[in-house]
């Protein structure tokens, strides 16, 4: 997903952590607030929190439960954060957060449930995605112990787990609906299956497609597609699964799915979208930090 801006960072508003009546301690001197503050750290507490623009408006993107945060202002049951993950600034539920803490694993699986007590036959508290970060302070059997409930242990795996094929972790999300500003099991976009991705493989990655091919641009390549490379268009992006197929959450199929490149990059030239605007791969060596 792209909002079509194009602002230099750190001006960009998806980017600025500032609103006006307070910014971060950083921006000192570079843009006007009422006061500066260095801010707090928190976690998410819910499944999935939306990201907003504005308190109560248009999402841009969404967090999962664990995601960690800098809290800098709340504000009528809004809290303005930013993103440690990728940057990105907005406001999420002030009760959608919670106080930070040390993590040891996340969601492996495309999904999992958040079980009352170690049994499969235990009600369930939460439905968790793909990503979601979660400290475990022991085992219950087959079950991982939380604060919040029990987890299958086969749904985890250590939150500093790199993997080498980033698509292999984006193919975890086929045929997941299509969201505009997704980041979940329950809904994503192109830019979000590509962020998930990148981040199992240990990359850093932005949250939208533009700034995706803004950081990735010293990684364009003229060589013909293989798997792992990434092609951007106006406003999409998608991974290159076999040198003839992508994978991509695009709302043509409403869905995570496969598609021939070929018959691709013809329907996005179609519908009005133009050509691919860049080729990249990237060096698999970055580190990005939980």
């Amino acid at each position: 997903m792209s909002d079509g801006t194009q602002s230099a960072i750190p001006t960009d508003r998806r980017l600025l952590a500032a609103n006006g009546r307070v910014a971060a301690d950083a921006l000192k001197g570079e843009v006007a607030a009422d006061r500066f503050v260095a801010g707090q750290v928190r976690r998410v507490g819910v499944p999935v929190a939306d990201l907003l623009r504005d308190p109560g408006g248009t999402r841009d993107r969404q967090l999962l439960m664990g995601a960690r945060i800098t809290l800098f202002e709340t504000r009528d049951g809004w809290a303005f954060v930013q993103a440690d993950a990728d940057g990105y600034v907005g406001y999420v539920a002030e009760d959608a957060l919670v106080a930070d803490h040390p993590v040891t694993h996340r969601v492996a699986a495309r999904a999992t449930h958040l079980y009352e007590a170690p049994s499969i036959k235990a009600p369930e508290r939460a439905t968790l995605s793909l990503g979601t970060i979660v400290a475990v302070s022991g085992a219950d059997g087959a079950f991982a112990r939380t604060e919040a409930g029990y987890i299958p242990s086969v749904h985890l795996e250590a939150i500093d787990t790199v993997h080498a094929d980033p698509v292999a972790v984006a193919e975890r999300l086929l045929g997941t609906p299509y969201l505009w500003g997704g980041n979940s099991a329950q809904g994503i976009d192109c830019s979000g299956l590509v962020q998930i991705g990148c981040h199992f493989a240990g990359l850093d990655c932005p949250g939208d497609s533009d700034l995706q091919e803004a950081a990735f641009a010293p990684f364009r390549t003229q060589d013909a597609p293989r798997r792992g490379d990434i092609l951007f268009w106006r406003g999409h992006v998608a991974w290159v699964s076999a040198p003839d197929t992508i994978l991509h959450a695009n709302a043509h199929h409403m869905a995570v799915a496969y598609e021939g490149l070929d018959a691709a990059v013809a329907r996005i030239a179609a519908q009005g979208d133009g050509s691919v605007t860049s080729h990249v791969r990237l060096q698999l060596e970055v580190s990005h930090d939980p």
